[in-house]
């Protein structure tokens, strides 16, 4: 094996976790501005990519401790993606809160893709430790 870490687009998952943190938070603090919501439900995206955001950064920077603050990470994209699924619940009505029902199908898939990155990373990983 040529690479000793997984790059998606030529990035690495660290950092591609620093991106979707901010996206998360960035989108809540949007999505909340735009729908002029008074709700703190719509601040959910954000409150989730805190954490991504946080563990993910601390991954980059202390690489000792990555696998550790990657799992992390992980498992809150992974309630990112089951989050999302609540859309289901509503597939009668879809988008009659357009707002609401934007942020979940977002959750859905970023979350989604951001899971099936995560693991992945974490197979290339444990197949370059067993080449060692």
């Amino acid at each position: 094996m040529k690479n000793k870490e997984f790059l998606f687009l030529g990035t690495n998952i660290e950092k591609l976790s620093i991106f979707y943190g901010m996206f998360l938070i960035l989108w809540g603090l949007t999505i909340s501005y735009l729908s002029e919501s008074n709700s703190m439900t719509s601040y959910i995206p954000s409150f989730l990519g805190i954490p991504v955001l946080i563990f993910s950064f601390l991954a980059f920077n202390y690489p000792n401790k990555k696998k550790l603050f990657m799992h992390i990470t992980a498992t809150f994209v992974l309630i990112i993606f089951l989050g999302g699924l609540d859309i289901l619940r509503g597939l009668s009505d879809l988008f009659s809160n357009f707002w609401a029902d934007l942020s979940k199908l977002m959750l859905l898939l970023t979350g989604l893709s951001m899971t099936i990155l995560n693991i992945k990373s974490f197979i290339f990983a444990r197949k370059v430790r067993e080449e060692s």
